[in-house]
This record gives structure tokens, C-alpha cells and sequence, in this order.
């Protein structure tokens, strides 16, 4: 790819940000359909400053992770009616303005990932789900679930917090203690925890006693790709989903909200499995 004065600009913004494996995953895309255009990391601190930054260069598109999800409200234009319920946004699209100025809109699609996902395995609207978490992962996945028409359970170690995330949800909790009476009546398991990521790789969010009441364990971590959560399962008979397939699914929405075509889904999933094996390989060599 030549990238000259008619590139089209996108990125993610984040801090820290530089491990991301978006920017692998959409210029395979941009490559696929032969668009002059390239998607960059971009660690931002202040995020007042950093909006600021991406209007004056004329970036088109740009992804937003922790810590700016919820920060970076303020400083749009618009909020997509989705993104305002959810209360936090993963998506920006600039769009020339009718005053002339950039007029930039966020969404969120991280909503969209697990969902689509689970969709190819189980029938949503008769599913129960327990999901494990009660941070911005679980309020997404859980907001998409229910949209889906799927029962919902939280289950988080934390009562309050959780609690707080049922109600918002109207969806019924669970201490994690009690996650095995819940797994009784529940089709699905989805781990939105931090638990079982690299360096902690067998750390597991729930006793793997209950996955065999599961018919697909999910679980968002993608580092490592499989996890203890994720091989307990697959030997407990689950079909099983990793942390690859939700970050796909919300690119994929990413990338035809900024490009209005139709997402290379195969050569946006193979790029994020190459990327992740190289990122796996330099951190067992450090």
C-alpha cells in the first residue's frame, strides 16, 4: 500500500494502547478492498486534547478504548441513541458538517460483538445467560443480550456493583459464589472478567465443575486465545467461543459504519489470529 496526501486516516485511541490488534484487523480490511486508507494506534492521555487533535488532522473514523469509552462524551457532537443507553462509546465517525466545521458522532458496537457471535451458536431469544463481570464488557454484552431477547443473569464478586448492573438491566444476580446454582437453568456462559488473562493464563472466573451444564462457554480475553475457562469447557462437551470472536464482530461494525461496504470478515479474522501469534511469540522470547 502507498500512503500518500489521499489516504484516508483512522485509528484507536487508548492509553496504554500499542499491544491493540485493531489496526491489524482493519488494514487487512482497507487492503482487501483495495481502499487508500490506514488505521493507526494512538496513545492518548487527554482526551479533550486528543479530539482536538484528530478534527485538525482530518481523520475519518477512529476506535476509542479504556480509559476513554466513557470520557470522550463530552466532547461529541452526537451520540448514537444505542451508545447514549449504554453509556459509553467505542466508535467515532467525522463528518463534514453543514457550517463547514467536522461534525463528529460516536456509537458503540462493542455491543454487537459478543451477540453476533453467540448468534451462530444458540437461539438468543430462548437462551439464558449467565455472564460473569460487572464492568463496561458486562454492561455491553448484557445490553446486547437483551436486545437479542435473551434471559440474563449477572454474576459478579462484588455485590453492589453488581446488583447495580441487574437493575439497569433488569436482569436477575447472583454472588459468583452461587454462579453453580445459577449454571442449573442456564444455557450460556460469558466470562467479561479479566480472569485467565496473560500473565494469570490459569486463572478461571467459575468452578469448572458446573461448564457441563453449559451448551457454549464464551469467554472475551483473547490473551492467551485459549483459556483454562475455555479448555475446561471444550473438555466438559461445551461449544466454545474466544475473546477473538467478539473483538472481530465489533470491528466488523466499525468498519461498515466508516466505509458503508461490506466487511472482508475472513481476512479481518485471519490478521487478528497472525497478529495475536506474533504478540505471543515476542512476549514468550521477552
Amino acid at each position: 500500500m502507498v500512503i500518500n496526501g489521499a489516504t484516508g486516516l483512522y485509528g484507536i485511541i487508548g492509553n496504554p494502547v500499542r499491544h491493540s490488534l485493531s489496526p491489524a484487523m482493519h488494514n487487512a480490511a482497507f487492503a482487501k478492498l483495495g481502499m487508500n486508507r490506514v488505521y493507526v494506534s494512538l496513545k492518548v492521555s487527554d482526551i479533550e486534547q486528543g479530539i482536538a487533535g484528530l478534527r485538525a488532522l482530518g481523520f475519518r473514523g477512529v476506535s476509542v478504548t479504556v480509559p476513554h469509552k466513557e470520557a470522550v462524551l463530552p466532547f461529541l457532537d452526537e451520540i448514537d441513541s444505542v451508545a447514549e443507553k449504554i453509556g459509553a462509546v467505542n466508535t467515532l465517525v467525522f463528518q463534514p458538517g453543514q457550517d463547514g466545521k467536522v461534525h463528529l458522532c460516536g456509537f458503540n458496537t462493542d455491543w454487537l460483538g459478543a451477540t453476533t457471535a453467540l448468534a451462530e451458536k444458540v437461539n438468543l431469544q430462548e437462551s439464558r445467560v449467565l455472564v460473569i463481570g460487572a464492568g463496561g464488557s458486562a454492561k455491553a454484552v448484557g445490553f446486547g443480550l437483551i436486545e437479542a431477547g435473551a434471559e440474563v443473569i449477572i454474576a459478579n464478586r462484588t455485590a453492589a456493583s453488581g446488583k447495580a448492573l441487574a437493575d439497569w438491566l433488569d436482569a436477575s444476580f447472583v454472588p459468583l459464589a452461587e454462579a453453580e446454582v445459577a449454571s442449573v437453568s442456564a444455557d450460556v456462559l460469558i466470562n467479561t472478567t479479566s480472569v485467565g488473562m496473560e500473565p494469570d493464563n490459569e486463572g478461571i472466573a467459575v468452578p469448572p465443575a458446573i461448564l457441563s451444564g453449559f451448551s457454549v462457554v464464551m469467554d472475551i480475553v483473547y490473551a492467551p486465545l485459549e483459556t483454562r475457562l475455555l479448555r475446561e469447557a471444550k473438555a466438559a462437551g461445551c461449544q466454545t467461543l474466544d475473546g477473538l470472536a467478539m473483538l472481530l464482530y465489533q470491528g466488523i461494525a466499525q468498519f461498515e459504519l466508516w466505509t458503508g461496504k461490506e466487511a472482508p470478515r475472513a481476512i479481518m479474522r485471519s490478521a487478528l489470529e497472525e497478529n495475536l501469534e506474533k504478540m505471543w511469540d515476542s512476549s514468550l522470547q521477552n
